[in-house]
């Protein structure tokens, strides 16, 4: 079952539940308003009943003067679609005649009993009746009736109702909310496909297209998808170019030491023995140089490893006393957050590099003018970089040509770079007329 249909049955289901709980909330509670509407209806009717009672007794006492009769025990007037009866319970009624009298009726009629409504059937209806006394007249009731049907009929034709419109309101919901859930996951349809895609083809480029306003959750879902996909689209790529430059520099180093060590498998008693051993020897140490500056590129490269607290300061003027370098600083403390080995890594590569192209090298460490950043600072006296190529001197396996012939893989300033940027720096190099000036920013942290 697809997400859309269960939207639609989760919709449906919640529309019935919800017409269902609002039915048998308001169907009690219209039978009771219609029964109380009912109830003062009665009432208001027996409040007139003394009007009515007065002219029965005037014309009782007409008759009675013509010698007709007198006041009957029972006397019944029709009001609206229901009747009012008068009962006198301290006259006889004639055998047969009239509605019965219980002794809760005369209880009623005496004022010992309060007023009460009842259900009663007579000829085959359903009466709903009230029975009260007629003030000012001790011993005399006053019952007003009206049909249960018009109050019933009411409810049944709201039973009916509800009984219709809850499966179609469900229907209606779960229709309409399939309609919506299409149009609404149709982005997430998109990102399927593109995930389906990816799967199959390995192809990273093509983009989402994402539509919807800001704040969008699908929206902004397309969006973080797309940030993803470019990501890993640059990871993959930078690892192939690593894996393509990685092959072509250790292809020559590994071909020269094969040559020299079948050269000596073939004359081992050759003049130039010694030499081929030290050019293999040079050429091993080469690949154990370069591989371990690319165990150091994929370590360095992701989150610190670890995180405390570096006094920058003094991390640098050990490593400058270590490796013959020269420290232009004050006293103030340069306080960082980050992994002290990765740091140190990449401060000494800059300081091997600048060695390597020069006779000194200085390394300056500070705080930038407002403070918030550790600035590592290493220049040397050498012949400085090419203008040319100042954007690629902290590229991967990057050497200008006056490089080549001096030791090294081409990936200290790459490290250099990696380190600096896992802690949230940056790194750069800075032109200047004589030498050359290779600059780290890192954002400092509060002194222990």
């Amino acid at each position: 079952m697809n997400l859309r249909t269960r939207v639609a049955i989760g919709g449906g289901v919640t529309v019935v539940a919800a017409v269902a709980l609002v039915g048998a909330i308001e169907y009690p509670a219209i039978g009771a308003g219609l029964r109380a509407n009912t109830d003062a209806d009665l009432v208001a009717t027996a409040d007139g009943a003394p009007s009515a009672y007065g002219k029965l007794l005037a014309v009782a006492s007409a008759k009675e003067k013509l010698g007709l009769g007198g006041l009957n025990a029972s006397s019944k007037i029709a009001v609206g679609k229901g009747f009012m009866e008068l009962v006198n319970t301290l006259i006889p009624e004639t055998a047969g005649k009239g509605t019965p009298v219980d002794e809760r009726d005369r209880a009623v009629a005496a004022g010992t009993a309060p007023a009460y409504f009842a259900d009663v059937r007579s000829g085959g209806v359903l009466y709903r009746r009230y029975t009260a006394e007629l003030p000012g007249h001790p011993g005399v009731l006053v019952r007003a009736s009206t049909p249960e049907s018009d109050p019933t009929g009411t409810l049944n034709r709201l039973k009916w109702l509800l009984v219709l419109l809850i499966p179609a309101a469900g229907l209606l919901a779960a229709v309409g909310a399939r309609l919506l859930a299409a149009r609404v996951l149709s982005p997430v349809a998109r990102l399927t496909a593109a995930a389906e895609h990816i799967a199959v083809t390995g192809d990273l480029s093509a983009p989402i297209a994402v539509a919807g306003r800001d704040g969008d959750e699908v929206a902004r879902l397309g969006v973080a998808f797309n940030a993803m996909t470019a990501a890993l689209d640059g990871s993959v790529g930078a690892q192939r170019r690593l894996v393509a430059d990685a092959s072509h520099e250790l292809r020559t180093p590994l071909t020269s030491l094969v040559t020299n060590l079948e050269l000596l498998a073939e004359r081992p008693d050759d003049p130039q023995a010694p030499a081929l051993i030290g050019e293999a020897l040079h050429q091993a140490l080469a690949l154990a140089e370069l591989t371990s500056d690319l165990v150091d590129l994929a370590r360095f490269g992701e989150a610190p490893v670890r995180s405390e607290v570096v006094r920058l300061d003094l991390l640098c003027a050990d490593l400058a006393g270590r490796r013959g370098a020269e420290v232009d600083g004050g006293n103030a403390a340069v306080v960082v957050r980050g992994d002290p080995a990765a740091l140190e890594r990449a401060v000494g590569n800059l300081v091997d590099n600048a060695l390597k192209f020069g006779t000194r090298a200085v390394v300056t460490v500070r705080t930038s003018a407002g403070s918030a950043s550790a600035v590592v600072e290493v220049t040397d006296d050498g012949p400085g970089i090419p203008e040319a190529d100042l954007p690629y001197v902290f590229d991967r396996f990057h050497r200008s040509p006056d490089a080549r012939a001096l030791p090294g893989s081409g990936l200290g300033l790459a490290i250099a770079k990696q380190v600096a940027e896992a802690h949230g720096g940056r790194v750069e190099a800075v032109p200047r007329p004589v030498g050359a000036l290779l600059r780290i920013t890192l954002p400092v942290a509060a002194a222990p």
